[in-house]
């Protein structure tokens, strides 16, 4: 009887290896489009922070249209960006212009992200950083008005800038991307680094047919976002998380900011009080959204209040953004219940205010998804007015512990992700004002180095000598004239004050001891005048021979 012979398992098993590697590598979501143009450069550039060659926009087909091509003065120019802490594609060239220009791309119909990509810096010579100032159309919306990259870049302290929209395509249109420099100042300039066209899944964020719309929060009527809406993406978090770059999305080269960038937006008890609970080993089961909705890293982590009930009870977990304000924002809360206490209906329910304004009064994710492990996300729609002599305004998101024991068995909250947009107005514009330029630095003196230290310490030297030999000329004379004074008023006392002690000369004795200074006496020469010798008592005792200096006053 022939054995059978079988490969070793490893081997057996490679191709089933291979297989399940290729589905988890893969992305869950494939975009139709994928378009990167790398404004100001040829060829492709390799961008390894998603893994896509981006292509330039010089002599191909994304070569831009010029208002004035046969000015030479007001055509668009291509520069690198000078040597900086950025170096990755597609910020390390610029297209830039003192007249108007545009990118015409042909698509397929469809929601579209479009992303620009702007480093400003000075692009010398003749465009300054501090004249940027330009507006931005695109399918028939203004995207961005008199926009100032430099400002908003100095206020949010980032050497880069991201700004991401969305728009619906319709079927036969081009996507017309018009860069309009500003006339507000002189020798103002349009620019960009790069310009990202991704199409993402039908309904992703607008409202399908046959949906009832959103919860319009302080509405009786729920809020339909439509096709001839465009949104910017104002904040996209990963609550409680890590940040996800773009390849790390599913499919849709979306960035997801980190719980560290979170921190800002939370209050005072907010930021010292919850906790950031995670289950990455947690298989998630997708029964009621989309796969592709967020990756999976933002339902396995979060934030919460903790198991401290009283104290959960005291306050509200609360986020503060700040937004422009007379727009619509869309605000999508994503949630999945991971830990293994949370099973039932009941286990953790709380409640949503949006804008200080009650939207679930009973939020329950488990009744939400169906169960533990199922991700779900909730979506509201919110007007923000205008506050008084203020740019921005704060829009308040709070999760607040259920005050009734008898509705929850746990009293605490859950948040996994966020994700807010800003809707065009009814003239479809989407632009808001510029922040205000941050507060100029203190100017800090710099320390001298060795060398300049070395150098001032022969300086200083000589000014104390001077100094300190005018205070000497000027002292020591003044302290022998009194000196002279007192002992003249004592000529008559003896000139042994005390017994035992140095001799005290009177002015005469001193006078008549070189006889009268004379220039027979003579020894020598001192820093105040002649040094001469004498004797006194008439020379009869050796001890008082004396030597002394005439003092020139």
């Amino acid at each position: 009887m022939k054995k059978l012979l079988l490969p070793p398992l490893p081997i057996y098993f490679l191709p089933l290896f291979l297989q399940i590697a290729t589905l988890l590598s893969a992305p869950i979501y494939t975009p139709v489009e994928d378009i990167t143009i790398n404004c100001g450069s040829s060829g492709t550039s390799p961008n390894i922070y998603d893994n896509r060659n981006w292509t330039g926009d010089i002599n191909s087909k994304f070569s831009p249209i010029q208002l004035h091509q046969d000015n030479t003065n007001t055509s668009s120019q291509v520069r690198e960006a000078p040597p900086s802490s950025v170096s990755q594609v597609p910020y390390t060239t610029a297209r830039l212009s003192l007249s108007e220009f545009s990118y015409k791309v042909p698509l397929s119909t469809g929601q579209k992200f479009i992303r620009l990509y702007f480093h400003p810096v000075s692009y010398d010579p003749g465009f300054d950083r501090s004249k940027t100032l330009f507006s931005v159309q695109a399918g028939g919306f203004t995207l961005l008005h008199d926009f100032n990259a430099s400002v908003t870049a100095d206020a949010s302290e980032t050497e880069t800038l991201i700004r991401e929209f969305c728009l619906n395509i319709d079927e036969g249109q081009n996507l017309t991307i018009t860069f309009t420099p500003s006339r507000a100042i002189p020798d103002a300039y349009a620019f960009v680094n790069g310009i990202e066209i991704v199409s993402m899944p039908t309904n992703l964020y607008y409202t399908a047919f046959e949906s009832h719309g959103v919860d319009y929060v302080g509405n009786k009527v729920n809020y339909r976002i439509e096709n001839i809406t465009a949104m910017e993406t104002v904040y996209r978090i990963n609550v409680g998380g890590s940040a996800l770059s773009f390849d790390q999305d599913t499919g849709m080269y979306r960035k997801w900011d980190s719980a560290v960038d979170e921190q800002k937006y939370l209050d005072d008890l907010s930021s010292r009080w919850t906790v950031l609970p995670q289950n990455v080993s947690l298989q998630l089961n997708f029964v009621k959204i989309p796969e592709y909705s967020a990756p999976q890293v933002v339902y396995q982590t979060g934030r919460s209040m903790g198991s401290n009930h009283t104290r959960n009870k005291s306050y509200k977990l609360t986020w503060e953004f700040p937004v422009d304000p007379k727009f619509l924002y869309l605000l999508r809360l994503h949630f999945c219940e991971f830990e293994p206490e949370i099973m039932d209906t009941g286990d953790r329910s709380f409640l949503i205010y949006v804008e200080n304004q009650l939207a679930e009064p009973q939020a329950d994710i488990i009744m939400w998804s169906g169960g533990n492990g199922r991700p779900i996300y909730r979506d509201y729609v919110v007007f923000m007015p205008a506050g008084p002599d203020r740019k921005k305004v704060k829009l308040f998101l709070a999760l607040q512990a259920n005050p009734r024991d008898w509705m929850t068995k746990y009293n605490d909250v859950l948040l996994n992700g966020l994700e807010l947009f800003k809707l065009s107005d009814t003239n479809g514009n989407l632009a808001g004002p510029n922040p205000d330029p941050p507060p100029p630095k203190p100017v800090q003196l710099k320390t001298p180095s060795k060398q300049s230290k070395k150098k001032s310490t022969p300086m200083l030297a000589t000014v104390a000598g001077a100094v300190s030999a005018i205070l000497v000329l000027f002292c020591v004379p003044g302290f022998l004239v009194i000196r002279r004074r007192r002992r003249s008023k004592d000529t008559d006392d003896d000139s042994f004050v005390l017994s035992g002690l140095c001799r005290d000369f009177s002015l005469s004795e001193i006078k008549a001891a070189p006889k009268n200074f004379n220039q027979d006496f003579i020894i020598g020469v001192g820093g105040f005048g002649h040094a001469y010798k004498g004797s006194i008592d008439q020379g009869t005792n050796p001890s008082r021979n004396i030597a002394g200096q005439e003092i020139r006053i």
